[in-house]
């Protein structure tokens, strides 16, 4: 039985030095991100054409948006079929406001150190991207996400989670994303980080700036490859003013922990207790009833 105790513990500690080392998370690198790529949203020259969420219902094989200013009439969060989008607020001088909506892309993204199979992955270039034939439909980065961004597929008979990918494999062919390089009026400006960063502040910092005196996305959540600038309050475009600025990771990382600690620990400690029981019956069934039980134990 002695023997058998620590086969036991030796199959619990394997499994729990399996669940200590982890899957292999994606490395950040640069923590202020100022290499890698991004884009500059100036909601002060958005014009609501929307040409950006038709360019990226192209790009990724998606069903065109719908036409009309009647889509703005109410606010709308990002989709499956919707990977981008744009709402239209009404500014203090009564005057519209635009906001693109998309994946933040964050420096250090939640989503990507909270999946446990690495489906979501942060590229060294910036783009957060997602493995479909990885995802085992956890949605731990819907959870995750403090941008509330990732969406799952409900209707589909495999489906998928669905978030702009940063046009990830134009990026690689050494093109702009598709909706940035549609954007009539100079609302998008794609370039490395640092160097958006800088000129974000130049036009909110300046002098006679109109701007309000925040970057979006220069902090929040650590970091953001997706930067607003704007020129009324961004509570008032319906963005996530409460999203702390520290890397969410970092945040959650104990809670974060315990999915994968479920998921790779817990089943081969339940196959090893299940091996253990089952084979204590056996044992017992082959020597008898009487097992267990010191010859020398009974008295005539």
């Amino acid at each position: 039985m002695s023997m058998r105790r620590r086969t036991f513990l030796q199959i619990a500690g394997a499994a729990g030095a399996a669940a200590a080392a982890g899957p292999a998370r994606a490395a950040f690198g640069d923590p202020a991100g100022a290499g890698e790529a991004a884009v500059l949203v100036d909601t002060t020259r958005c014009v609501g054409c929307r040409a950006c969420e038709a360019a990226c219902a192209e790009a990724n094989d998606l069903t065109p948006p719908p036409v009309g200013d009647a889509v703005l009439a109410g606010l709308r969060p990002t989709t499956p079929e919707r990977l981008t989008v744009v709402n239209r607020f009404q500014a203090p001088d009564g005057g519209p406001r635009f906001a693109k909506r998309q994946c933040m892309h964050c420096v250090e993204p939640a989503c990507a150190s909270a999946c446990p199979v690495r489906a979501l992955d942060k590229l060294p270039g910036g783009p957060v991207t997602y493995n479909p034939e990885r995802c085992m439909g956890c949605r731990y980065c819907m959870v995750a996400c403090p941008f509330e961004i990732p969406k799952y597929e409900y209707s589909r008979a495999v489906p998928r989670v669905r978030k702009c990918t940063f046009c990830a494999a134009r990026q690689a062919r050494g093109l702009a994303p598709a909706c940035t390089s549609v954007c009539p009026s100079g609302a998008l400006t794609f370039g490395k980080r640092g160097e958006l960063v800088e000129e974000a502040r130049r036009r909110v910092y300046g002098p006679g700036s109109r701007y309000v005196h925040h970057v979006y996305g220069e902090h929040e959540a650590g970091g953001t490859n997706w930067l607003y600038v704007s020129d009324v309050d961004f509570a008032q475009l319906a963005m996530k003013v409460t999203v702390n600025d520290a890397s969410y990771p970092q945040l959650v990382k104990g809670a974060l922990g315990v999915p994968p600690f479920v998921m790779t620990l817990w089943p081969p400690l339940l196959m090893g207790i299940y091996a253990f029981s089952h084979r204590k019956e056996k044992v017992e069934h082959e020597e008898g009833p009487g097992a267990g039980t010191s010859k020398g134990g009974r008295h005539g």
